[in-house]
């Protein structure tokens, strides 16, 4: 007989407390006490990081100051000068997104970022803030992004509406990406962990050091490889909207 285990069930949301307001349910559930205990621990590190800052940095400061010289960095190079405004909104974001992935390692602990509901706000409201930004800087002209320079006309009754479906289709891929890459990561993970007391029930003793032997380098390598994933998932979030703002800042692709 094997071990039966669900790699879903990780990624079970419950209530911690009923809340309605109306018809609508707006229970705190454990999906938002893990978003608040990941907001919580980036503000916690930066407070602490920059509550005594020195001429010689300490290690957190500099931690800290590296952390923030990187976003800014990625915001300089894609959105040069007019994008220094929105250093602070894309760290937030790419902070946020790194220390919820993070925090999915965990044994017990939830991945918010596992939840499409969640990658599926973040999108939307990058692309509604590119749009925002757009349609506040240049009006009407924000729609010549869908429109590029030097197409002959004929062309432009193709390209336009391309354009048009691949702009829509912005917050779908940007949600999708970071969901996707962060579920299927953790299910693989889960599933290779497994293997281990299965094996273990199936063959006794023998069955738990083939486990051992074969299986847990796996995990560790998966394991290590998930980490890596939790910091490039966070980075590419963060590069994106760097990529979408240059629609309104007047960048060119």
């Amino acid at each position: 007989m094997m071990v039966s285990t669900d790699p879903m069930h990780q990624f079970k949301i419950g209530k911690l407390f009923d809340l309605k307001l109306g018809d609508l349910d707006i229970s705190f559930t454990t999906s938002a006490l893990w978003m608040v205990i990941g907001v919580l621990l980036v503000i916690g590190l930066l407070a602490l990081a920059t509550s005594k800052t020195t001429t010689v940095p300490s290690r957190l400061q500099s931690l800290a100051e590296i952390w923030y010289g990187f976003i800014a960095g990625i915001v300089k190079d894609v959105n040069h000068a007019p994008g220094k405004p929105f250093v602070p909104l894309v760290f937030s974001l790419f902070s946020f997104i790194f220390i919820a992935n993070l925090i999915g390692m965990f044994p017990y602990f939830l991945t918010t970022t596992s939840h499409i509901v969640v990658t599926g706000f973040m999108a939307l409201f990058t692309i509604s803030l590119v749009i925002v930004v757009g349609v506040i800087k240049k009006g009407f002209g924000f729609l010549k992004i869908f429109v590029p320079s030097g197409v002959p006309f004929v062309l432009l009754l193709i390209v336009t509406p391309i354009e048009i479906i691949s702009f829509l289709s912005r917050p779908i891929s940007l949600g999708m990406r970071l969901f996707a890459n962060m579920l299927g990561g953790h299910v693989a993970l889960k599933v290779f962990a497994g293997f281990v007391p299965s094996l273990a029930v199936a063959l006794g003793g023998i069955g738990m050091l083939m486990g051992g032997v074969l299986v847990m380098p796996l995990i560790v390598g998966v394991t290590a490889l998930e980490f890596l994933v939790a910091f490039l998932q966070a980075y590419v979030f963060a590069m994106l909207t760097c990529v979408y703002l240059n629609d309104a800042l007047g960048e060119a692709h």
